[in-house]
């Protein structure tokens, strides 16, 4: 599987720990940034990774932040993406199964990097569950298609 993966500068240590776990566990990933800890704009790295998603470049993507919640609400304004903000191996798992969530967003500041290893193997372990689930993002496509 191929994912994207951005943060900001309060993310960077956090993203390139989780960069290199999907690596290790034999995903490729393409690194949209940011690559220090000198401040920055997350908006810009939300959405590389938003457009790399639904332009099918990438199978997932995965966003970082201090608390996850800039990026998630980056990423959501991209009609097709299903942002996620997950804290916990919970949030991980109903994402994935209800919402068929396309972006894991997680906060560096917010979630020790030990449980951001875990919501990341749910996350990626967990299949959409379809069926009524399916019915509620027919919904969501419907609202995204009146602009």
């Amino acid at each position: 599987m191929k994912v994207a993966i951005g943060c900001d500068h309060a993310a960077y240590e956090a993203k390139e720990e989780i960069k290199q776990y999907l690596l290790d566990k034999g995903f490729s990933v393409e690194d949209k940034g940011c690559f220090s800890t000198e401040s920055v704009h997350y908006p810009i790295y939300g959405k590389a990774v938003a457009e790399a998603v639904v332009n099918g470049e990438v199978d997932r993507g995965v966003l970082i932040c201090g608390t996850g919640i800039g990026m998630s609400i980056v990423a959501n304004k991209f009609p097709g993406i299903r942002a996620a903000l997950c804290h916990n191996d919970f949030t991980a798992e109903a994402s994935r199964e209800h919402n068929d969530a396309n972006i894991l967003v997680m906060g560096a500041r917010v979630i020790p990097i030990s449980q951001m290893k875990s919501i990341v193997d749910i996350w990626f372990n967990t299949d959409f569950g379809g069926g009524r689930h399916q019915t509620r993002l027919d919904m969501i496509k419907k609202i995204e298609e009146r602009r």
